[in-house]
């Protein structure tokens, strides 16, 4: 049986995010719902490509969808408090990117130092045509290219 990844640190992450949490993000119990780590993910990571690339990505002749989607839960998040997103690339392929987000929060809105969460974000670069089937497409579009690159860990 193979070791678990050891607990993310800040200092395992790159570009940073906050984000404010609302009322409606807690479930029942008084903890961040799951969906919601879902939406924190799709959202660091394209706030960073809006941001880094200067264009709107939906408009790309490639565009990214998400292949694959994972989360490690570490510790409860929820509402007031905001969250901090840390972002990573793990891999650069040919016609896609694999993400990594650390989500934090502290007491207060202080620092934590540990994820309270890690989640794995896979997109796939595809014809942005209609009809097109939505098969991956290499290259990455060099604007993409441009904005994950400084993301690279080793």
């Amino acid at each position: 049986m193979s070791e678990r990844a050891p607990r993310p640190t800040r200092a395992d992450f790159v570009a940073w995010r906050r984000v404010t949490t609302r009322w409606r993000d807690d479930d029942a119990y008084g903890h961040l719902n799951n969906a919601t780590y879902y939406e924190l993910f799709d959202t660091a990571v394209n706030a960073h490509l809006y941001e880094a690339t200067g264009v709107d990505v939906r408009a790309l002749p490639r565009i990214g969808v998400v292949a694959e989607t994972s989360c490690r839960y570490f510790r409860e998040l929820g509402f007031p408090d905001p969250i901090d997103t840390g972002l990573v690339v793990d891999r650069i392929g040919t016609s896609s990117v694999v993400y990594r987000i650390g989500l934090f929060q502290g007491p207060d809105g202080g620092p934590e130092e540990e994820a309270a969460a890690e989640g794995r974000f896979v997109h796939v670069y595809v014809d942005n045509t209609h009809g097109a089937g939505n098969r991956p497409t290499a290259p990455l579009p060099p604007e993409i290219r441009a904005a994950v690159e400084p993301l690279l860990r080793p």
